[in-house]
């Protein structure tokens, strides 16, 4: 059986992991006969937003304890992933993959990585094996890899010119699609940067975790 390792942001769409995108994802793995483990940094997000209102709320949450409502109960600090136990990696997206697993939101061309995500996700790298990143999450990517990889969050011009910058080679995707960097085994696919409902995210992330898997 294959073994993914699921690097979570949080919980909500704009301060966390989305819930959808995360759901789905394990909901794929499981029935590609793969299983999981989840894992997340253990800091304080960039900011708690409250989801019916779209403001900031205090206190702050820890990103950590938040994606443990959607992974129940059943995850680890980031700090414990070792990727010699796994055969993948995917990281779904949600704002908080842009704000608590690296500062893409806050500085664009000039992001840098979690510390801790970074030695997570290098791992992979260094070990050629194979990596999904979905929605914003792939900003992350050029960070990780070596300049030109390819990899997408969509069509959005601004966005795509940003991930551009930090060296990836950006490529316009639909929403039920994926990219695929063959040379890195690395999966990219717009979901909710592109999305209009459930269905349409699924088709993407279904893509992405099949892909994955084929190639473990």
């Amino acid at each position: 059986m294959k073994k993914i390792a699921v690097i979570l942001a949080g919980c909500g769409v704009y301060d966390g992991a989305e819930i959808n995108e995360a759901v789905l994802t394990l909901l794929h793995i499981a029935k590609a006969g793969a299983s999981y483990q989840c894992f997340a940094p253990d800091v304080e997000q960039l900011h708690t937003i409250n989801h019916l209102t779209g403001e900031q709320m205090a206190p702050n949450r820890n990103v950590l304890v938040e994606a443990s409502r959607i992974a129940r109960g059943d995850i680890k600090p980031v700090t414990e992933l070792n990727a010699s136990n796994f055969d993948a990696l995917i990281i779904p997206g949600g704002f908080g993959a842009a704000k608590n697993l690296c500062d893409f939101a806050v500085k664009g061309a000039e992001a840098q990585m979690n510390t801790d995500v970074m030695q997570a996700c290098k791992q992979f790298a260094d070990m050629a094996k194979p990596a999904g990143y979905m929605c914003i999450a792939p900003a992350m990517i050029p960070l990780i890899y070596q300049t030109g990889i390819k990899a997408t969050i969509g069509n959005d011009a601004d966005t795509a010119s940003a991930i551009s910058a930090l060296g990836a080679e950006h490529i316009d995707c639909m929403v039920d699609d994926i990219v695929i960097d063959e040379k890195h085994k690395v999966v990219s696919t717009p979901a909710y940067m592109l999305a209009q409902s459930i269905l349409d995210a699924d088709a993407g992330i279904e893509k992405l975790v099949k892909a994955v898997i084929k190639m473990c």
